[in-house]
C-alpha cells in the first residue's frame, strides 16, 4: 500500500472541511445582507439574472403584460416604479422639458466623418440624460415620457433615397459610414461601465425601411439576398454583434409579407438566432395596431400581439395592443412563460440601468444638472456644426469673405429660422443662433447687415406681419383671456384661466405650461375682441402643432383638429374702420413638442428686381435658403408643392429660390449660397451660375456661428457629403422600389452633381507614396499605408477615405465600396502617413446566407480626399493600387 494516500486523504478531506465551512459563512453573510431587504430581487449584491429571475416570478400575468407598454405603470406591492421607455437622444436629448444642448442634425454629424466626435457627442448627451432622469426622479416624476434613459436611438436605416423625409434622422446612404458612426454613438451613449449602463441606445429601424412616409404603415418592402445582406443589414449587425446595443426597434413596413415586428427571417433568423441579441425589442410607435389594422396579416390585437412576442418583439410602443396577451394567453396563442422571456428582458435593461439599486452605486447616479449645456458640451456642439460644413463649390476663392467689407445682405428663408438649425427630434437650447445672428456677431456694429427674408421656401407672397396686439382686448383688458384645460377636449372646469397679451407659445413635452399642467394632451381656448382701426381687411396665421380651430365671430374659419404638424394657416378678415370681432382660438397638444402662435398682417409678393437693387450696394450677398423640418419629416401634413407627406417629390431646389438668386447674380456682387437640408437638393442652375455654395444641413444651436466662421475664413471647411447630390429627378428610381440597383454612389452609373464623400477646403492637399501588400491574406487583417500632404498656404482638416472596387466586371459587387475614413489636421506644408487596417470583412461580400465571402481576384484600392475619377488622379487628390485577394 502506498504510504502517501493516507496523507493526500487527509488533505482532502481538510480541504472539503474548510470549503463547507466557507460556504456556511457566506451563506449567512448572505441571509444577513438579505434580511435588509423585503424582495431578494432589490439586492444589489446578488447577480442580475437572479433579480430578475425574482421580480418576473412574482408579478401575476397582468401586471407581466402591462411592464410590456411603453409606458409601464408602477407595481406598488413591490416597491417598483412606473417608467416610460420612450425617449429620445437623436442629436441631444430631445423633447425633454429641461434646456440642452443640440448638436447638428445626425446627418449633418455624419458629414463630419468623424467617430471622435461622435462618440464624444454622445457621451455628453448621456450625461445630460443622466441629470435630467436624476433631477425628474427627485422630483417625483416617475414614469414620465422623455425622462427616462432608455433611448430610441440611433437611426441607422439606410438613404437609399434623397426623396425620403426621415433620411435627415440617419448617417447617410453608405452602410460602412453608417456602421462605424452608428457603434461610435452606441459605445458614447452606453458608456464603458463593466456593470452599469450609462444609458441604453437602440438601433431603429429595423430593418427594410426608408419611405415613403405615407406608405409607412401599409407597405411591404421586398429586397433580394443580395441587397438586403449587403446594404441594408451591415449596420444593425455592427451595432448588434459588436457594439452590444441594448436595444432595437423593429419597422412599421412589412418585410416579404410579415410585419418586420413579427418577421420570421428579421426578428427569429437573424437578430435572435443567427446574431444572439439578447437585448430588447420595441415596436414602432403604433406599429402592433399595423398588423391587424393596416397589413391585415392577422384577425386581432390579441393574435397579433401573441405573434409579434413569440418574434421577440418586447414593448408595443404607442398603443395598448398587447392589453390583448391576456386573452391570448386564455386563448392558447402564447404561453405565460414565452411572456416571460421579454419580461425578463426589459427588466434586465432596467437593472443594468441602475434604477433599482442605490445612487452610491452606480457611477452616473449623481450626475448633476450643472452638466446641462456645460461650456465643454456647448463647444462641442460649435465644433460639430463647424465640422459638418460641406464646401460645394468655391469658384476664384469667392470665399472667405473680407472682414473689412462695409455692408453685407442677408437674405432668405432660413436666414433667421430658428426651427431649421434645431432640426427633427430636438431638444431646445437656451440660446440658437442663426445664420443671420452668426453673421451679426462675426462683423460687429461696424459693418452694415441688412436683413431681408425676400420669400418662403416655395413661393414669394409674404404675409408681412403687424403688430395688432394693442387692437386685442377682453372685457376691458388688453389681451386674451386663456383657458387651459387638462385633457385634449377642452372638457369640463379649466386648470386655469388669465389673461395674456398674445397667443404665442412653444413648450417641450413635459414642460409646465401652468401651475402644475404639463405639456402633454392638454388643450387650450385663446379668446379676445379684436378692433379694426381702419376699413379693407386683415389676414391673421394660425401656426400650431397638432390640433386648432379659429373662429370669428362665431364661425369656423380655419380646422385643423387633427394632427398637423408646423402646419400654418391664414383667413382674411375683411375689416370695417371701428367694427369689434369675436376671435378665438382653440388649441390641443397630443405628442411631441407644444406650438400656438396667432399673427396677423397683409400678404405682399416679393419684387425680386426692387430687392436687388436695394441691396445692389452691398460688397457680398449671402443667400440662406435650401429646406427645413417645417417641410419633411416624420409623416407629416405639408400642403406646398414638391412635397408630400414629409417626403418630397422632386429633389430640386423650389424653383423660387432660383429665381431669386438669379435676380442677385444680376447685381454683379459675390453672391454665396448656404444652403440647409437634411437631404440631397439638386441645384443645376446654381452649380453653373453661383460662384460659392456651401451645405449646412440642420447644424444645431451654434449653427449661425459655425456659418459665419466659414464664411469669413475663422474656420476651414472639411465637411464631406455622406449622401450623393443627384442633378435631378430623373436620376432616381422608383420611390417605392427597394432594389438597391442605380442607387446611391456604389450602384449609380450616371454622373452625380456632387459624389457622396466630396467636399471642397480653402487649401489644397496631395497623395502619394500608397503601400499596399501586392497580395493579401483573405483571412487576416492587411495594412494599407498613404502619404498626405496639405500643398496649400492655409491649416486644415482633410477627411482621407479608402474604397475598395472589384476589377472583375462579371462579379457581383458595388462599383465602389467606402472601406475606411479618417479624419487629420494638417497644418500649411505638413505631410502625414495614414493607416488604415483592411479586414477580411471589408474584403468580402455577404453571399445570399449572409455568410461573407472574399472578393475573388483582384482589387482595386483606392485613396484620397474624395472618391477616385480622372480629375482626382491627375490632380494627385486620389491615388490608386490594385491588389489580390488569396486565401493564404
Amino acid at each position: 500500500m502506498n504510504s502517501l494516500k493516507p496523507a493526500i486523504f487527509f488533505r482532502k478531506f481538510l480541504l472539503k472541511a474548510i470549503l463547507n465551512i466557507s460556504a456556511l459563512a457566506v451563506t449567512a453573510i448572505g441571509a444577513a445582507q438579505n434580511s435588509n431587504y423585503k424582495f431578494p430581487f432589490q439586492n444589489p449584491n446578488l447577480s442580475f439574472e437572479q433579480r430578475v429571475d425574482d421580480v418576473v416570478s412574482r408579478l401575476t400575468l397582468e401586471e407581466k403584460v402591462a411592464q410590456m407598454l411603453n409606458a409601464a405603470p408602477a407595481i406598488e406591492r413591490l416597491g417598483i416604479p412606473a417608467y416610460d421607455w420612450w425617449n429620445e437622444v437623436l442629436h441631444g436629448v430631445a423633447r425633454t422639458p429641461f434646456r440642452v444642448t443640440v448638436y447638428p442634425q445626425a446627418i449633418g454629424m455624419a458629414a463630419t466623418f468623424d467617430t471622435t466626435s461622435l462618440k464624444i457627442m454622445a457621451d455628453y448627451s448621456a450625461m445630460e440624460g443622466r441629470a435630467i432622469y436624476n433631477e425628474a426622479m427627485s422630483m417625483g416624476k416617475n414614469g414620465q415620457r422623455y425622462v427616462g434613459l432608455t433611448y430610441w436611438t440611433p437611426n441607422i436605416n439606410i438613404f437609399r433615397d434623397p426623396r425620403w423625409g426621415r433620411g435627415q434622422e440617419t448617417y447617410g446612404e453608405d452602410p460602412f459610414l453608417t456602421a462605424m458612426l452608428g457603434k461610435a454613438f452606441v459605445n458614447g451613449l452606453q458608456g464603458n461601465d463593466p456593470k452599469y449602463l450609462k444609458a441604453a441606445a437602440c438601433a431603429k429601424h429595423y430593418a427594410v425601411h426608408s419611405g415613403p412616409e405615407p406608405l409607412r404603415h401599409v407597405f411591404n418592402a421586398t429586397v433580394s439576398d443580395y441587397d438586403l445582406w449587403n446594404t441594408y443589414l451591415p449596420a444593425f449587425q455592427e451595432l448588434v454583434v459588436n457594439a452590444n446595443v441594448a436595444g432595437v426597434m423593429c419597422a412599421y413596413n412589412a418585410f416579404r409579407g410579415q410585419p418586420c415586428c413579427g418577421s420570421d427571417v428579421l426578428m427569429t433568423d437573424i437578430l435572435r438566432n443567427k446574431w444572439k441579441f439578447t437585448g430588447y425589442v420595441t415596436s414602432d410607435c403604433w406599429a402592433i395596431d399595423d398588423f391587424f389594422k393596416n397589413h391585415k396579416t392577422h384577425p386581432d390585437a390579441a393574435s397579433a400581439s401573441a405573434d409579434a412576442v413569440l418574434h421577440g418583439t418586447d414593448i408595443d410602443c404607442g398603443t395598448a395592443a398587447y392589453k390583448a396577451l391576456v386573452q391570448a394567453v386564455a386563448q392558447g396563442k402564447i404561453t405565460e412563460k414565452q411572456i416571460d422571456v421579454s419580461v425578463k428582458r426589459l427588466f434586465m435593461i432596467r437593472f443594468r440601468l441602475g434604477m433599482f439599486d442605490p445612487a452610491s452605486m452606480v457611477p452616473y447616479a449623481q450626475t448633476p444638472t450643472a452638466v446641462l449645456e456645460s461650456a465643454e458640451h456647448k463647444a462641442h456642439a460649435l465644433k460639430m456644426a463647424r465640422q459638418s460644413i460641406v464646401l460645394l463649390k468655391n469658384e476664384n476663392h469667392t470665399l472667405p469673405l473680407s472682414k473689412n467689407i462695409r455692408k453685407i445682405a442677408v437674405l432668405g428663408p432660413n436666414a433667421d429660422n430658428s426651427i431649421s438649425v434645431l432640426g427633427n427630434y430636438n431638444g431646445i437650447p437656451s440660446q440658437i443662433v442663426t445664420a443671420l445672428q452668426g453673421i451679426k456677431n462675426k462683423v460687429g456694429t461696424g459693418v452694415d447687415v441688412v436683413y431681408e427674408r425676400g420669400l418662403n421656401f416655395t413661393n414669394d407672397t409674404l404675409l408681412e406681419y403687424a403688430d395688432v396686439s394693442y387692437q386685442y382686448s377682453f372685457e376691458g383688458k388688453k389681451g386674451f383671456k386663456a383657458e387651459y384645460f387638462g385633457n385634449k377636449e377642452l372638457s369640463g372646469v379649466p386648470v386655469l384661466t388669465r389673461i395674456e397679451d398674445n397667443v404665442d407659445h412653444l413648450w417641450q413635452e413635459g414642460e409646465i405650461v401652468v401651475g402644475n399642467l404639463k405639456a402633454y394632451d392638454f388643450s387650450a381656448r385663446y379668446t379676445t375682441d379684436f378692433t379694426a382701426n381702419n376699413t379693407g381687411d386683415i389676414t391673421f396665421e394660425l401656426d400650431a402643432d397638432d390640433g386648432y380651430r379659429f373662429f370669428v365671430d362665431g364661425k369656423e374659419q380655419l380646422n385643423a383638429w387633427t394632427r398637423n404638424r408646423w402646419g400654418a394657416k391664414t383667413f382674411k378678415l375683411p375689416t370695417e374702420k371701428g367694427k369689434t370681432y369675436r376671435l378665438v382660438v382653440e388649441y390641443y397638444q397630443g405628442d411631441g413638442k407644444a406650438n400656438v402662435r396667432l399673427r396677423a398682417g397683409h400678404f405682399k409678393k416679393s419684387d425680386f428686381t426692387a430687392l436687388s437693387n436695394r441691396i445692389k450696394d452691398a460688397d457680398a450677398i449671402v443667400f440662406v435658403g435650401g429646406i427645413s423640418p417645417q417641410l419633411e419629416g416624420e409623416e407629416m401634413k405639408v400642403d406646398y408643392p414638391g412635397f408630400n407627406g414629409g417626403d418630397r417629390i422632386s429633389i430640386l431646389l423650389p424653383s423660387v429660390q432660383t429665381e431669386l438668386m438669379k435676380a442677385l447674380k444680376s447685381t454683379g456682387k459675390p453672391v454665396v449660397f448656404v444652403m440647409m437640408t437634411g437631404s440631397a437638393i439638386a441645384i443645376p442652375w446654381e452649380t453653373q451660375n453661383v460662384p460659392a455654395i456651401i451645405n449646412a444641413w440642420y447644424a444645431g444651436q451654434s449653427a449661425g456661428t459655425a456659418i459665419a466662421d466659414v464664411l469669413f475664413g475663422d474656420y476651414n471647411p472639411a465637411g464631406r457629403l455622406p449622401v450623393t447630390f443627384y442633378k435631378g429627378d430623373k436620376d432616381l428610381p422608383d420611390f417605392n422600389d427597394y432594389s438597391m440597383e442605380n442607387r446611391t454612389y456604389r450602384y449609380f452609373k450616371g454622373e452625380p452633381l456632387y459624389g457622396f464623400g466630396y467636399g471642397l477646403s480653402y487649401t489644397t492637399f496631395t497623395y502619394d507614396n500608397l503601400k499596399v501588400p501586392a497580395t493579401v491574406n483573405g483571412r487576416n487583417n492587411n495594412t494599407v499605408s498613404v502619404r498626405v500632404t496639405n500643398t496649400g498656404k492655409m491649416d486644415g482638416e482633410e477627411v482621407v477615405q479608402l474604397y475598395i472596387s472589384s476589377v472583375d466586371k462579371n462579379v457581383k459587387a458595388p462599383i465602389r465600396s467606402l472601406k475606411g475614413f479618417q479624419r487629420i489636421f494638417l497644418k500649411a506644408g505638413e505631410s502625414k502617413v495614414v493607416q488604415f487596417e483592411l479586414t477580411p470583412q471589408s474584403l468580402s461580400i455577404a453571399d445570399d446566407k449572409g455568410i461573407s465571402k472574399p472578393i475573388p481576384g483582384k482589387v482595386l484600392i483606392s485613396v484620397g480626399g474624395c472618391q477616385p475619377d480622372k480629375l482626382t488622379k491627375a490632380s494627385k487628390k486620389t491615388t490608386e493600387a490594385t491588389i489580390q485577394i488569396k486565401m493564404l
